[in-house]
């Protein structure tokens, strides 16, 4: 029986209240929590005898001598130590991949998928991970993948970790629970999750659950240069928010999944890796409610790029040319002159794959549904369907709200490959170019 603390957690002054759980406020702060009072020890990080028996744990997700300003590691306080397991065997993938993505030749055409469908039967968040595609290469950290996940059951006696990337939720369908190491987060449609690399946890489901995963192989998340914006707006840092300290204080045989070089290998631990009694740090799991985010955008004409709608953003070695971003496309006013106000026909360096939480996304009329998702690679010439154009163009120009709507893109500097079985899916829409075969000619010239 999972044991989790009912004691009153000690919480630091920025902590704050959000529902079912408490959280700690702020991007990449230094935290402080204790399920247990007395369990953090004093004035030094690993004493010859931890407080309460506790084991004293490094988790270090930068290098040790990366600058202060990225370095990101937290110490941990638990019952039993980490190194405490038996062998990782491996185990089936089942609809995960990993690098190298080369399936399938790549191909220049766009892709568009109707929403995955919901299990039938029983089917957690591990079972329910499937892979659309990725790029890059996992032991040199750099690229991305784009899962999704379908999932009705909850995670009993079973575990995650990825030593592969960090991984950012988009929930779409139904709420998800994550009791991490270091403690629990609950998220909902509209908001995200951020899980770093190395740090395990299991999902809890109220019920059927469905959403995307962007799996992060190169440089953490953080939050985006503001430029000339100056020093506000975009996502603040206030927004976001980290767990409390909370354990499970389980003895009986559970079995850890890790995500190891693209494959999953399992262990039976004889006790709860989510253990934790209190911890320091600044490598920590997080949540964000889309709702908070500052949207910019013009106050005169033209629609501005979409990089003024980053939210978090993987930087590479190339200043500005992201590993991976994510991008959304929340509720907002238009109000530009004489402007074409969906976005506009482009082809980009970059590939974007986009997904839809609720609503519907301005620059496609019909087709695109919560659920689905769009691919397009690297220089995929894209924009408004046929049916949007028309109305935009012929649209009197008051201002105008879109509400109602969530669509986010996760775009990557390098060709996003999709899978075999994501190119071979019944829900995958074949007649996906069709959406532009209603545009005519208007030259007069």
């Amino acid at each position: 029986m999972v044991d989790v603390n009912p004691v009153t957690v000690r919480q630091p002054a920025a902590a704050t209240g959000t529902g079912e759980y408490d959280y700690q406020r702020g991007f990449g702060n230094e935290f402080v929590t204790e399920a247990v009072p007395g369990a953090l020890p004093g004035g030094r990080n690993s004493p010859q005898r931890a407080p309460l028996g506790l084991y004293a744990e490094q988790i270090s997700g930068t290098a040790f001598t990366q600058p202060r300003a990225v370095n990101r590691r937290t110490w941990v306080y638990r019952i039993m130590p980490s190194a405490a397991h038996p062998r990782f065997r491996r185990t089936g993938n089942g609809t995960m991949r990993g690098t190298p993505f080369d399936e399938v030749e790549p191909e220049p055409n766009r892709l568009r998928w109707d929403p995955f469908p919901l299990p039938h039967g029983d089917t957690d968040f591990i079972d329910g991970l499937y892979t659309v595609g990725g790029n890059g290469d996992i032991p040199t950290r750099n690229g991305m993948a784009v899962h999704m996940y379908a999932a009705n059951t909850s995670m009993a006696g079973r575990y995650f970790v990825d030593a592969d990337g960090e991984l950012l939720v988009v929930p779409e369908h139904g709420a998800v629970l994550l009791h991490t190491e270091l403690g629990p987060l609950a998220v909902a449609p509209g908001e995200i999750a951020v899980i770093p690399r190395g740090i395990r946890f299991r999902v809890d489901l109220p019920g059927p659950a469905r959403g995307y995963v962007c799996e992060n192989f190169g440089a953490a998340f953080t939050v985006p240069e503001r430029g000339p914006i100056g020093a506000n707006g975009l996502a603040n840092e206030r927004d976001f928010l980290a767990p409390v300290a909370a354990y499970e204080d389980r003895t009986d045989a559970v079995q850890v999944v890790q995500k190891f070089g693209g494959n999953l290998w399992g262990a039976d631990y004889d006790h709860s890796p989510l253990d934790v009694v209190g911890w320091h740090g600044s490598y920590v799991p997080y949540k964000y409610d889309t709702a908070n985010f500052m949207v910019i955008g013009t106050i005169s004409f033209d629609h501005p790029d979409p990089s003024i709608f980053t939210v978090l953003t993987s930087p590479s070695e190339l200043p500005g040319l992201a590993n991976v971003d994510f991008v959304i496309f929340p509720p907002r006013w238009l109000v530009g002159e004489d402007t074409f106000r969906p976005p506009w026909f482009h082809r980009n360096v970059m590939s974007e794959f986009m997904g839809l939480v609720r609503g519907v996304y301005d620059a496609k009329a019909g087709g695109f549904s919560p659920g689905g998702g769009s691919l397009h690679s690297t220089f995929a010439a894209h924009g408004p369907d046929a049916e949007t154009f028309a109305r935009a163009s012929s649209a009197e120009l008051r201002p105008q709200k879109i509400d109602g709507t969530l669509a986010f893109m996760f775009e990557s500097r390098w060709m996003i490959i999709p899978t075999r079985q994501a190119m071979q899916a019944a829900h995958r829409q074949a007649d996906y170019d069709a959406v532009w075969a209603g545009l005519t000619r208007h030259f007069t010239g």
